[in-house]
């Protein structure tokens, strides 16, 4: 049995929507469009529900592509409810090993890379009505790949309509890389953010990452009666270790019948990532990887175009190009090691170190405020 009749119906609160009309205009006249929504646009989950109306009478498939796991499978949950249909069925979402779709399937959410794959055996995208390449600005290998691929696709199928988007993209760059495609912008949707700052004492500088989480934590639920807490860290290995410190910590506490700690990161497993998705009766404290826009509750805060450390007050921020440059001279440096015997491939895996971002480098708050350095995402909504 089917599931029932999808409810293509754009969410009318969502700014994306008062732009469908000029967006479904210029794909049927140019066949790209170049989508600049902000966070909170509403760009993610209503522009393939879009694309699936516009395609009902070829009965194409639309592609959409997310640069992480945990996104293809949020954003097709979330579509799914949205239209009424089954997860899996009409909606479907693709990962490394993991394929949920079928036969029936008309939205196809998947990561950039099994897109990927699949040119290998179809350059020209033959069963895609549409395709979405979204969070553009992350400017991965494989984003590249795609859309050097999509422009020749189109040469032979001029008729297979593309949609670009990013919340950060440079839309003049990505339009003429599409012979002068049509830019649509979208403003975002935004809420408060209040920014704490907190300065490390010299009685807090001797403790560990998991007793400053602690310590932010406990503030935070003494002064919040209701809502979860998210909190962005650089890597597994540190969500692991605050895990298990985080769960003594409520444990020690008398906290567990209120409070669940969930971790969240790529090569989790797809049950354990749905139980952050999953409705619940305990708040909950989610730990996360933060690539794309983090800011941690504690100590961290992140961003791609290049990378900023929040220390207490002290802000440190890398150029993108000062990491690729430094990336370059390591590996060169290992190529020739290899060259005089003194290394083999393979046994060395390249880790880019920042500055020390304690050093005197001023207060971060001086620093955003006097623009040297930009907020990280979650900070401007």
């Amino acid at each position: 049995m089917g599931s029932a009749s999808p409810n293509l119906t754009l969410a009318p609160g969502l700014p994306i929507t008062q732009h469908a009309e000029t967006i479904a205009a210029h794909l049927k006249s140019s066949g790209v469009v170049i989508v600049c929504g902000e966070t909170g646009s509403g760009k993610s989950t209503q522009l393939p529900k879009l694309c699936w109306a516009l395609g009902l009478e070829s009965g194409g498939l639309v592609g959409h592509t997310q640069p992480r796991r945990i996104a293809a499978r949020s954003v097709a949950t979330r579509v799914a409810e949205e239209v009424g249909v089954e997860l899996g069925r009409e909606v479907g979402w693709s990962v490394r090993f993991t394929d949920r779709t079928r036969a029936e399937t008309k939205l196809r959410v998947m990561t950039d890379g099994i897109l990927l794959a699949e040119a290998q055996r179809d350059r020209h995208f033959s069963r895609y009505d549409t395709i979405i390449v979204d969070e553009a600005h992350e400017r991965s290998l494989n984003i590249d790949f795609l859309l050097g691929l999509l422009r020749r696709a189109r040469e032979k199928r001029p008729e297979l309509r593309v949609i670009v988007t990013s919340a950060t993209i440079d839309p003049q760059r990505m339009a003429q890389h599409f012979d002068g495609a049509p830019v649509v912008n979208v403003e975002g949707r935004t809420y408060p953010v209040e920014v704490r700052w907190r300065p490390r004492s010299e009685q807090d500088a001797s403790l560990e990452l998991e007793s400053s989480v602690a310590s932010a934590f406990d503030e935070i639920r003494r002064e919040m009666p209701a809502g979860d807490v998210l909190t962005f860290l650089s890597g597994e290995r540190e969500i692991r270790e605050l895990t298990s410190y985080m769960r003594g910590h409520l444990q020690r506490h008398r906290l567990v019948d209120r409070w669940e700690i969930l971790p969240l990161y790529g090569r989790l497993s797809v049950e354990d990532q749905a139980k952050v998705f999953a409705s619940g009766t305990r708040r909950r404290i989610v730990l996360a990887t933060g690539e794309a826009e983090g800011a941690d509750v504690a100590v961290f805060a992140g961003d791609r175009r290049g990378i900023i450390y929040v220390q207490g007050e002290k802000v440190a921020n890398v150029p993108e190009e000062e990491i690729l440059d430094r990336l370059r001279a390591e590996c060169l440096d290992f190529q020739e090691k290899v060259r005089r015997g003194e290394a083999k491939l393979g046994e060395k895996k390249v880790d880019i170190v920042p500055p020390d971002p304690i050093g005197d480098l001023g207060s971060g708050i001086e620093k955003i405020r006097a623009g040297l350095v930009e907020k990280p995402t979650i900070g401007r909504t």
